[in-house]
């Protein structure tokens, strides 16, 4: 009989499952996006750099012509006004998608430019870093250092169109969560950032070579700038080995999110990237809003050895009063129902004298979660001299004589 019973509430659960699946998992849909097809993605805030989402957004992959965004910024930077470059036998012989470039023409860089983003012509791309770079080799370097400099820490570049590769250091390669920030550089960060986003904004260009003799159409392939209201630039990208990919960002109500997306589906599935693009977008719309958080810290006083206090002249250290130093009263940053934003202060352990007033001693981070959003230095609010043989002999001096006339007034 207790078999029975047993048997029968087992049955009962397994329908309740199998009829009313929201059920189970609606608290976590609150909380998270739908289901994604990428293997790694992240969702980004632009302003402050935050991930607002991510799912194995650590995980290096190959990232295709998504590398393309890294090449157009660096080149951006590097590029004189009206350079031109010429297309080398290894330009000539690289595979589809391709310009058909030929040995020896010469090509205006802007122009390659357009040619590269919109199209993702991968001949272009060797052009623009043979010239910038002296070669492919050394541009890639100026890549990985432009990725050190922002704060990539787990992208390496073997190639400046994307196509997978591998040297020494290993192969072509990036996260979800680099890819984001490289995007978040190009579009906020960069000083070319409004050439960039002309680029890639470009719904057709035109050019020839420079003696006139080849010209060329390209039409932007970025399907998302015509997807949601808002979007404002993004790259695909697919090899064999790096599954189709994208990276792109969305500017709406003041708020500016970028999604990254790697190994998103294979052959026949070109489409899955656009629905996750569309997934992440819309949670960010839906969850995150603006608010200013209050930026309120009690600092405390710091024991810096071998510093000299005139009211304790005997002690091997003084205490020192800190602040922090900001110019503003709170920050303002994109949050959804529920996240707290917490404070973490250190400070340094071991403080010799003699510091000055304004002496960074420490900092105050604030986080949501595990990431940080902010932060600012601690520093003394005083200045504390260093204690030596004068300045206590002058203290005992000068006690000695208060003793010396409160005697004499006594005798008196």
């Amino acid at each position: 009989m207790n078999r029975r019973r047993e048997r029968g509430i087992i049955l009962i659960f397994i329908l309740f499952i199998v009829v009313c699946p929201g059920t189970v998992s609606a608290e976590k849909s609150a909380d998270e996006p739908g289901s994604l097809y990428a293997r790694s993605a992240v969702l980004m805030d632009a302003d402050s750099g935050r991930v607002l989402f991510e799912k194995e957004g650590k995980k290096i992959l190959p990232m295709a012509s998504t590398t393309k965004i890294m090449t157009c910024i660096v080149a951006l930077e590097n590029m004189e006004r009206d350079q031109t470059g010429t297309a080398s036998e290894n330009a000539a012989i690289q595979p589809k998608v391709r310009m058909g470039v030929r040995e020896g023409e010469v090509y205006r860089l802007k122009d390659l430019l357009y040619a590269m983003m919109l199209e993702s012509y991968n001949d272009s791309a060797v052009i623009i870093a043979e010239e910038i770079g002296g070669n492919v080799e050394s541009f890639t370097k100026m890549m990985d250092d432009k990725a050190r400099e922002i704060g990539c820490c787990n992208t390496h570049f073997v190639t400046p169109n994307g196509l997978d590769g591998e040297d020494d250091e290993g192969i072509h390669a990036t996260t979800a969560e680099d890819l984001a920030r490289i995007m978040r550089y190009c579009i906020q960060e960069s000083p070319q950032k409004e050439q960039f986003l002309e680029i890639t904004r470009t719904r057709n260009y035109q050019f020839t070579d420079v003696e006139g003799g080849r010209s060329y159409t390209c039409t932007n392939h970025n399907a998302f700038l015509d997807m949601m209201d808002g979007a404002l630039s993004g790259k695909t990208g697919f090899t064999a080995d790096a599954g189709y990919c994208y990276i792109g960002a969305l500017q709406r109500d003041g708020r500016t999110f970028i999604a990254a997306l790697l190994a998103c589906g294979w052959p026949q599935h070109k489409e899955y990237k656009w629905s996750d693009m569309k997934t992440l977008m819309e949670y960010g719309l839906e969850n995150y809003t603006y608010c200013n958080i209050p930026l309120e810290t009690e600092t405390r006083d710091i024991r810096v050895k071998n510093g000299f206090d005139r009211e304790f002249p005997y002690e091997a250290s003084c205490l020192v009063e800190t602040k922090t130093d900001r110019d503003r009263k709170f920050i303002r940053l994109l949050i959804k129902p529920g996240e707290r934003v917490r404070t973490e202060e250190t400070y340094a352990s071991d403080i010799q004298a003699p510091v000055d007033e304004g002496d960074v001693v420490g900092e105050v981070r604030y986080l949501i979660q595990d990431s940080v959003v902010y932060q600012d230095k601690i520093v003394t609010a005083a200045e504390a001299a260093r204690k030596n043989y004068h300045s206590c002999l002058k203290v005992v001096l000068q006690v000695y004589g208060m003793q010396m006339r409160y005697g004499a007034d006594r005798e008196s």
